[in-house]
C-alpha cells in the first residue's frame, strides 16, 4: 500500500471465472475515496476481462465493510483534505451507474459488519449472501447525515417501507437470520462456506439459473402509494416526538418518499443533494465530534502510553445493595462477572437482590433476555453479610451512602480482608478520595469508579484518580469499563470530580432564578426544548431531595465563593416532599410515575423568596427560552473551564463526552465545550459579567474563560502549559 493511502481493494480471478474483489482497509474495511477509486478500477477490469463471468465483492479478515471513513467527513466539514470532485462518490454515480449497470453479475459475500456505505454497496449488487453473525444496518443518522450512496432508495425496495424506515431512523442493525427473513440477503451460510457459496450464486446468475435482479428497480416489496402516504405521515409524527430539534431525520424521510412517489432516480438525486448539505451541517459536525471524542477517552497521556497490560478482573465485590449498588451489580452480571454483594443485614441484602432481579426481569419482559439466561446470569450473584469472601476478589466497589466517616471505616476494613492486588474503588459522586482513603496504607490502589444512575443503563464511567493512584490500576479500570460496555473517562480528584462539579452550577442557577422571579415549570420547559431529557427540577425529583440536598451541601462547603444556598429544597423537605419516590416533589406523580405540575408549589416558592430576602427581578418576566438556557448553561461552561484549567479533566473533549453520556446533554450539540465554542467565549463571558453585576459572584467569569475571551481563543484548545492536578 502506498504511503498516505486510505485502504485499497484486491482482485483475484479463479479458474471458475469468478473475480473476487476484496476491500482492505483495517480495522473495519471502511470506505474512503482511495478504496472506492481502487474498487472502481478493479471492477472495470473484471468487466472487461473475457475470462471473468461473474464478480464477488467481500471484505478482508471477516468484515465486509464498517461504512464510510468518518475521518474524511471531518475533513470535508473542516474544508480541507477532500476536495469537491472527490466527494462525488456520495452521489448516485458510483453504485448506480457502475454496479447495477455492470454487464456481469455482482454478489456481495458479507461477514462481520456491513454498515452504512458498506451495506449500500452490498444492496447495489445483484444478490447478497451473509453469515449468521453478520450485522447489516444504516447508522448514518447517528452522524447527522443520511445514507448517501442509494441507501434511502434501495433498502425500502428490499425490506419494505416500515422496516426500512425503522432501520434507518433508529440506526439499529439486523443480524443474518433476520436479514434473510426480511429479504435483505438472499441466503445465509456458515463463514467457511461464504465465498464458495457466493461464487456459485454469481455463476448461477451469469448462466440464468438464478434471476438477475437490479435492486433499484424492484417494486415487489413496496406498499401501494396510498399505504405509503399513511406510513410516512405516521413516521413523521413519531419522529417529531423523539427528535423535535433535528432536521436530518425528516430530510431522510423526504428522500425515501421522493423515491416512492417520483421514482428511484428522482429519489437518488434528492438524496445526493441532501447529503452534500447535511455533511456540512452544524448537527453533523457536532455528532462527528462526539464520535471521535468518545474514542479518544481511552487515551490518557502518561498512563495508556506506558505499555502497561490490563490485569484480568474476574470477581468483583460490591458494598451496598441500594439503587446504585444494585445497578452496578446488574451491569457486571450482564457482562459475565462473578459478583459478591455485601449488606449490613439480611433485610437490606434481600432488598438489594430483589432490585437486581427486577432489573434483569425487565430485560426478560422486553425480550432482551431469555428466562434461561436470566437464571444463568443470576447464578453469578453471591449475597454475603461479612468480608470472608472478599479474600479472593479482584476489585471492590463501595456504593454506600455519602457519609465520609462510614466510607473511611469501610476502606480500612477492605485493606485488612482483600488481597494485595485487589483494586479498591468508591462510587462516591462528590467526596474527595483522599478523605475516603485517609485511614489506609493502600492509597496506590484506591480510585473512584463513579457510575451514573441507573448504573446498568447509563453509558458513562468516571474513573477518578488521586496523585497516589497507580497507573496500572487506571489501565485496569479503563479495560474493565469497556468490558462492561461503558465509556470511561479518567479525571482528577476534587469535590464532584469532573461531571458533577461541572454541572453543580446548573441546578443552583435554576434555584437562584426561581428566587429572583422565574417560574419552575418555565425553566424545565425551556431546558427540555433545548434537548435535555428533563429539566433541573424534574431531575431533582428523580434523584431525590435527600441526595440533592447532601450533594449541594458539599459544594457550598467547598466552593463557598461561587455557590447559591437556596432555601426552597429544605422548606419542601420539611413538608414531607422528597421527590418522585414519595409521589410529591416539584411535580406530583400518579401510579405510573407520570409527572404533572403542582399548583401548590407556588406557596413554597413564595416562602423561599421571602426567606432569601431578595426582591423579584421584573426583567425576568421578559426572558426567552434562549435566555433561560444561557442562564443555566453558561455557569456550567464557566465551571468546566475551571475543571480544565486545574487539570481535573485531561482534555475538553472528555468533558463533552461526560456531559452527553453522564448528564444527557444533547449529542447533536456536540457536548458542553463544543457547544460553548460554537457560541464564542466572548459572548459567554460578557453575559456572565452582566449577571455577576446584578446577581453576584456566582456568575463571575473564571480567569481561564476571561483570558480566552479577551484573546479570541477557543475554550477547547489545549493550553500551552497546564498545571495538572492528576
Amino acid at each position: 500500500m502506498a504511503s498516505g493511502r486510505r485502504g485499497w481493494t484486491e482482485m483475484e480471478v479463479g479458474a471458475d471465472g469468478v473475480a473476487v474483489i476484496t476491500i482492505v482497509h483495517p480495522p473495519v474495511n471502511s470506505l474512503s475515496y482511495d478504496v472506492l477509486n481502487s474498487f472502481k478500477e478493479n471492477l472495470e477490469r473484471a468487466i472487461q476481462r473475457n475470462d471473468v463471468k461473474a464478480i464477488v465483492v467481500t471484505g478482508s479478515k471477516g468484515k465486509f465493510s464498517g461504512g464510510f471513513d468518518i475521518s474524511a467527513f471531518s475533513e470535508i466539514q473542516a474544508g480541507k483534505g477532500v476536495d469537491k470532485p472527490k466527494t462525488s462518490y456520495l452521489s448516485i454515480d458510483m453504485v448506480t451507474d457502475v454496479f447495477e449497470a455492470a454487464r456481469k453479475p455482482l454478489v456481495a459475500a458479507i461477514d462481520g459488519l456491513a454498515l452504512g456505505g458498506g451495506l449500500e454497496l452490498a444492496m447495489a449488487c445483484h444478490a447478497r449472501i451473509c453469515t449468521y453473525t453478520a450485522q447489516l444496518g444504516l447508522p448514518e443518522l447517528q452522524l447527522g447525515i443520511l445514507p448517501g450512496m442509494g441507501g434511502t432508495q434501495r433498502l425500502p425496495r428490499l425490506v419494505g417501507l416500515p422496516k426500512a424506515l425503522e432501520m434507518i431512523l433508529t440506526s439499529k442493525p439486523v443480524k443474518g437470520k433476520e436479514a434473510h427473513a426480511l429479504g435483505l440477503v438472499d441466503a445465509i451460510v456458515p463463514p467457511d462456506e461464504l465465498i464458495k457459496s457466493a461464487r456459485l450464486w454469481a455463476l448461477d446468475i451469469a448462466e440464468n439459473r438464478k434471476p438477475w435482479l437490479i435492486t433499484l428497480y424492484r417494486n415487489d416489496k413496496l406498499e401501494s402509494l396510498a399505504e405509503a402516504r399513511d406510513i410516512f405521515k405516521f413516521v413523521r409524527a413519531e419522529t417529531r416526538k423523539r427528535a423535535a430539534n433535528l432536521q436530518h431525520p425528516f430530510v431522510c424521510i423526504d428522500c425515501i418518499e421522493e423515491g416512492v412517489v417520483s421514482g428511484p432516480r428522482a429519489g437518488l438525486r434528492k438524496e445526493s443533494e441532501a447529503s452534500e448539505i447535511l455533511v456540512r451541517s452544524d448537527t453533523s459536525k457536532s455528532l462527528v465530534h462526539i464520535f471521535f471524542s468518545q474514542r479518544a477517552t481511552s487515551k490518557v497521556p502518561g498512563i495508556t502510553d506506558l505499555g502497561l497490560v490490563p490485569r484480568r478482573i474476574s470477581k468483583v465485590a460490591i458494598l451496598g445493595g441500594g439503587l446504585m449498588g444494585s445497578g452496578i451489580a446488574t451491569a457486571l452480571l450482564l457482562s459475565n462477572y462473578i459478583v459478591i454483594l455485601k449488606e449490613v443485614n439480611d433485610k437490606f441484602l434481600q432488598g438489594g437482590v430483589g432490585r437486581i432481579k427486577a432489573n434483569l426481569q425487565s430485560r426478560v419482559k422486553k425480550g432482551k433476555m431469555t428466562q434461561e439466561n436470566f437464571e444463568k446470569t443470576l447464578s453469578r450473584l453471591i449475597g454475603v453479610l461479612d468480608y470472608e469472601q472478599f479474600r479472593n476478589v479482584d476489585m471492590v466497589i463501595e456504593a454506600v451512602i455519602e457519609n465520609i466517616s462510614l466510607k473511611q471505616e469501610i476502606f480500612a476494613d477492605l485493606e485488612k480482608y482483600c488481597p494485595p492486588h485487589c483494586i479498591l474503588a468508591s462510587n462516591t459522586s462528590t467526596i474527595d478520595l483522599n478523605l475516603i482513603g485517609q485511614r489506609t496504607k493502600s492509597q496506590d490502589r484506591i480510585l473512584g469508579a463513579h457510575f451514573f444512575s441507573p448504573a446498568h443503563v447509563m453509558p458513562l464511567l468516571e474513573i477518578v484518580r488521586t496523585q497516589k493512584t497507580s497507573p496500572q490500576v487506571i489501565v485496569d479500570l479503563l479495560d474493565f469499563g469497556k468490558k462492561i460496555r461503558k465509556t470511561p473517562i479518567v479525571v482528577g480528584n476534587c469535590t464532584g470530580f469532573a461531571v458533577n462539579r461541572m454541572f453543580f452550577p446548573y441546578t443552583q442557577s435554576a434555584f437562584l432564578f426561581v428566587d429572583r422571579g422565574l417560574d419552575i415549570y418555565q425553566i424545565d420547559h425551556a431546558i427540555t426544548k433545548f434537548g435535555m431529557p428533563m429539566g433541573p427540577f424534574r431531575l431533582v425529583d428523580l434523584v431525590g431531595f435527600g441526595v440533592g440536598f447532601a450533594t449541594g451541601a458539599q459544594y457550598v462547603e467547598n466552593f463557598p465563593d461561587r455557590t447559591y444556598k437556596a432555601m426552597l429544597l429544605p422548606i419542601m423537605m420539611e413538608d414531607k416532599r422528597a421527590g418522585e419516590a414519595t409521589r410529591k416533589g416539584f411535580y406530583i406523580y400518579d401510579d405510573r410515575r407520570k409527572a404533572k405540575p403542582d399548583p401548590e408549589i407556588k406557596k413554597y416558592v413564595e416562602k423561599s423568596r421571602s426567606m432569601a430576602g431578595i426582591a423579584v427581578d421584573p426583567n425576568l418576566s421578559k426572558v426567552s427560552d434562549k435566555d433561560i438556557v444561557e442562564m443555566l448553561f453558561f455557569p456550567v461552561v464557566n465551571e468546566a473551564c475551571r475543571v480544565l484549567d486545574e487539570g481535573i479533566a485531561v482534555k475538553a473533549s472528555d468533558l463533552d463526552i461526560a456531559s452527553v453520556m453522564g448528564m444527557g446533554f444533547p449529542p447533536y450539540r456536540g457536548g458542553v465545550m463544543f457547544w460553548a465554542d460554537s457560541i464564542g467565549a466572548r459572548y459567554i463571558c460578557s453575559r456572565l459579567e452582566e449577571w455577576s453585576k446584578v446577581y453576584g459572584d456566582f456568575f463571575k467569569p473564571c480567569a481561564y474563560l476571561a483570558d480566552r475571551a479577551s484573546k479570541g481563543v477557543s475554550l477547547s484548545a489545549p493550553a500551552e502549559q497546564m498545571k495538572s492536578r492528576l
